[in-house]
């Protein structure tokens, strides 16, 4: 934004202090002739002899013609010494206001590693640097986060291209070829993209908190999601159990279900090839409800759990199927939990697979009735 220049905030002080000490010179004057040389009189007094007086009497017209001047002298020092003062004063209390001004331009250039680091102990200027820095930290974070999911999810987008465009080349190079399994192979690439593709609106979505919240039941979510992903379980041999205390939250009702599918698909894909077990469950904690996804599985290294919200992370190897996902799974929910200031916590089962719990406030009373 430009603005029209201005006087800075040191001259500003630096006038402050001035003007406040010249007002205390000021007073000071006024004290001094309100309670002192009011009392002197106007005229010479006539002493009569043997009066036990000692001394000179002024008078006020000749006190106030040797004080004035000096009071003036006393007036232009104070201005010169307020402006002096003040100008350092100033200088050395804004200072870390400069510093904190350079990191700002500095961020607002792209250097998003520089920190302030304020030394001294605390106080208002020193909180606001605290402050910055945490930012800093957490914009860094951010941005780093954002140019490597920019960079896999352009990974992820450009493989169903390159394998549309090789499947193209090797119909036209090959026009006698039977294009049943062209086509059918197509159709699997092409489906793959626009799961990719929604997964990343769906993605957006969360990161731009555009959503309408109300009160929503996770226990409700978890039987639609089983219900509506129990075709898939049965087809790879996984029992789906659900149970659990009604638990009311405070959300968009569709992320929030978006949520819970994506966690029980991943819990079906991810089990073991047969006889499997998902377990799903609801509670509710002193102001918060928690939702718990558990399947059985092979068992993890907590190295590899602690990564598996990274998009496109797919567990210990890219599973390439009909029902394998794109990779942003977890990564969608993590974000979904975020948005709606909960929390997730992954844990290994140590029989094999995942325990995911969901944490999310419990909504405040009117909301809840």
């Amino acid at each position: 934004m430009d603005r029209a220049p201005g006087l800075s905030v040191r001259f500003k002080l630096t006038l402050s202090y001035a003007g406040f000490l010249m007002l205390a010179g000021v007073l000071l004057l006024a004290a001094v002739w309100l309670f002192l040389l009011r009392y002197v009189p106007e005229r010479a007094l006539i002493v009569t002899t043997g009066t036990p007086t000692h001394g000179v009497f002024p008078v006020r017209s000749n006190l106030l013609r040797v004080f004035a001047p000096r009071a003036a002298a006393v007036l232009v020092f104070l201005l010169v010494f307020g402006l002096l003062g003040g100008w350092i004063l100033a200088g050395r209390m804004l200072a870390p206001l400069t510093r904190i001004t350079g990191a700002t331009h500095m961020a607002a250039n792209g250097t998003l590693s520089h920190r302030i680091r304020l030394e001294g102990r605390k106080d208002e200027f020193r909180d606001l640097a605290d402050a910055f820095d945490a930012m800093l930290v957490r914009l860094e974070a951010h941005v780093a986060e954002q140019r490597r999911f920019a960079a896999n999810a352009s990974h992820e987008l450009r493989t169903p291209l390159a394998t549309t465009q090789a499947l193209l080349d090797v119909a036209r190079n090959d026009p006698n070829r039977d294009t049943g399994e062209l086509v059918e192979r197509l159709r699997a690439v092409n489906a793959r993209a626009i799961n990719l593709t929604e997964a990343l609106l769906v993605l957006s979505r969360a990161d731009q908190r555009a959503f309408t919240r109300e009160p929503v039941d996770l226990s409700l979510l978890a039987e639609e999601t089983t219900e509506t992903l129990l075709p898939l379980a049965e087809k790879r041999g996984v029992t789906l159990d659900t149970s659990g205390d009604i638990a009311p939250a405070f959300g968009s009702q569709a992320l929030l279900l978006q949520m819970t599918t994506n966690l029980v698909h991943n819990a079906i894909v991810h089990n073991l090839p047969e006889q499997g077990a998902v377990w799903v469950k609801t509670s509710v904690r002193p102001e918060t409800v928690v939702l718990t996804v558990e399947n059985s599985g092979e068992k993890l290294p907590p190295q590899l759990v602690s990564t598996l919200t990274e998009p496109f992370q797919r567990g210990t190897e890219r599973i390439h199927s009909d029902h394998a996902g794109v990779g942003l799974g977890l990564a969608i929910v993590k974000r979904i939990v975020q948005v709606h200031d909960g929390s997730l916590t992954i844990t290994p089962r140590p029989a094999g697979g995942l325990r995911i719990s969901v944490q999310l406030p419990a909504p405040p009373p009117h909301t809840a009735a």
